[in-house]
């Protein structure tokens, strides 16, 4: 029998059942991969399993193994940092495990600068840990920056660090939780107004929680821009541009990537205050003609619940025909997407899609390194709080077969361009109803989360396929900007007969060609709503 045997009814109980208590942890973790597979199956999906191999890594003796930060050293050898503060360093050809450092506050990234030499930024500093004496071990613990505050909340993570190429280091501060407290004492201003953006909302009052900051060589910290919940990832691209992640919960109605530019504002408001230009607290109206929204959205209980850290493929082609995009972790289920950035009306947007999907691959994604032979590492983190996830390490590794994928996908004037990996059949890539797709949008409010609001199905045309075979380009009735345009295709097949390894993409339509953005406020919706922020991770059915 096949899992699909059982029906998305019985799955949705069991799945309801297992986030109960204790038994999320245990049962958890197999509910929700079985609707996942039951998704898969119902697309006929081919198994990346078949173009990429998973490998485990044994952490090192003696030390819890979630792992929230990778990086590798000049030398090919790979640093780690975990939840229990160590620094260690793994030699892949000898399999071996040396400690570096201990004693670290929730470190949740690492920077390696030489073979003695690494950044690692914790809870309360971005610290320099050199070894000096060329033993193999950590002698000084040197702070470059600790010019943020600190309330004593569970939740103010810090992410990083990131450098430039003028050898500045970039860090991301997250918010404060109500699910916590500021304590009786605190490091830096305290500022009560940052408390003051919803009952339930994530706070700012101690500088600069919910901020991206750049940290010059000479010590100098310079805050660049505000918004964002809890930002679990920080990268440059080659071209020098900054992105983050946030996650989805009071005013991020879903989880975003954002193209971070200096002196903008993300979206959660409680670090407003800490702008020079304070003066009060903004209608929700006039946060909304603020803001930024996210270049690319992942929706909610569809392809992601809690995106970490983002990577650029820059490999050369090592890990397969996905050379110079990005990945991005996701936490919740044994997930890693891909993502396709393009350049429309002179805002950058994008789609994003599932690269690997289920076991071997665990839950409790959270960081990615590629290797300098091009193999993608993995770190996961459990944290410890009843979310169903691994920790660990694994690697991935493409063994040279291009699987069908959707390569890319492009706006048109009219509709959308699907660039695949390889030639694509045309009995199967030429109908219709193969790509079946909705749109929809995110409301913009302090409460957690978001439904999906005016979701209406997409009329297709018929599609033109290339000479190549390669792109299949489609018109859409009544596109709209500020939608999210998600696909799920069916029953694509590639010339050679292989199937479609991903069917599930979404694209976020900021801006359409002509240039128009989405209207400030919305109009009244007309379609449906769907969802209600709360939803499961992904994998549900698609039509919820």
């Amino acid at each position: 029998m096949k899992i699909s045997d059982l029906g998305p009814g019985l799955l949705a109980k069991a799945l309801r059942l297992s986030q109960r208590d204790g038994t999320r942890k245990r049962l958890g973790y197999l509910t929700l991969w079985a609707v996942v597979l039951v998704a898969r199956d119902l697309a006929a999906a081919e198994s990346p399993k078949r173009y990429y191999s998973v490998e485990d890594i044994a952490g090192p003796p003696g030390v819890t193994p979630e792992c929230n930060g990778l990086g590798f050293l000049p030398d090919g050898r790979m640093a780690a940092v975990f939840d229990h503060g160590e620094v260690c360093f793994y030699d892949p050809t000898g399999r071996h495990w040396s400690k570096f450092a201990e004693g670290l506050h929730t470190p949740l990234g690492i920077l390696p600068l030489s073979a003695r030499e690494v950044l690692v930024c914790q809870r309360a500093e971005l610290t320099r840990l050199v070894d000096s004496h060329g033993d193999g071990t950590a002698d000084l613990y040197q702070c470059v920056s600790d010019q943020w505050g600190l309330s004593g909340n569970y939740h103010e993570f810090a992410y990083g660090p990131v450098r430039d190429a003028q050898g500045n280091l970039y860090v991301a501060l997250g918010s404060s939780s109500r699910g916590g407290v500021a304590r009786y004492e605190v490091r830096g201003r305290f500022n009560p107004a940052g408390f003051g953006f919803g009952a339930r909302a994530m706070f700012s009052v101690v500088p600069y929680r919910g901020w991206v900051l750049k940290i010059a060589p000479d010590g100098a910290l310079t805050p660049v821009a505000c918004g964002f919940r809890q930002p679990n990832g920080i990268v440059f691209d080659p071209q020098g541009r900054l992105f983050v992640t946030d996650n989805q919960g009071d005013w991020v109605g879903t989880s975003k990537l954002h193209y971070v530019l200096p002196g903008q504002f993300y979206g959660q408001p409680a670090g407003l205050v800490w702008r020079g230009d304070w003066k009060g607290q903004p209608s929700v109206l006039e946060l909304d003609r603020m803001r930024r929204e996210g270049n690319v959205l992942f929706s909610h209980a569809i392809l992601a619940n809690s995106p970490g850290q983002p990577v650029f493929d820059l490999s050369g082609g090592k890990f397969g025909p996905f050379a110079g995009q990005m990945f991005v972790t996701e936490f919740n289920i044994p997930r890693v997407l891909r993502v396709m950035l393009e350049e429309v009306g002179g805002e950058l947007q994008g789609a994003t899609a599932p690269f690997y999907d289920g076991p071997p691959l665990r839950a409790g994604n959270i960081r990615l390194a590629f290797a300098p032979d091009g193999s993608l590492w993995v770190g996961q983190s459990e944290r410890r709080l009843g979310w169903p996830a691994g920790a660990g390490i694994q690697r991935i590794r493409w063994n040279g077969e291009i699987p069908l994928d959707i390569l890319t996908l492009h706006l048109t004037a009219t509709g959308f361009e699907f660039t695949f990996t390889k030639p694509v059949d045309p009995a199967t890539a030429g109908r219709s109803e193969a790509y079946s797709g909705r749109r929809y949008y995110y409301l913009y409010h302090a409460d957690y989360g978001s439904p999906r609001v005016d979701v209406h199905d997409l009329s297709v045309s018929r599609p033109l396929i290339s000479a190549d075979g390669r792109k299949v380009r489609i018109d859409i009735a009544g596109l709209r900007a500020g939608y999210i345009y998600e696909f799920n295709l069916k029953g694509i097949r590639a010339a050679d007969g292989s199937a479609l390894l991903n069917p599930l993409i979404g694209y976020t339509a900021n801006r359409l060609q002509d240039g128009s953005a989405r209207p400030i406020p919305w109009p009244p919706p007309t379609g449906a709503v769907r969802g209600t922020g709360h939803d499961s991770p992904p994998g549900g059915n698609p039509n919820d």
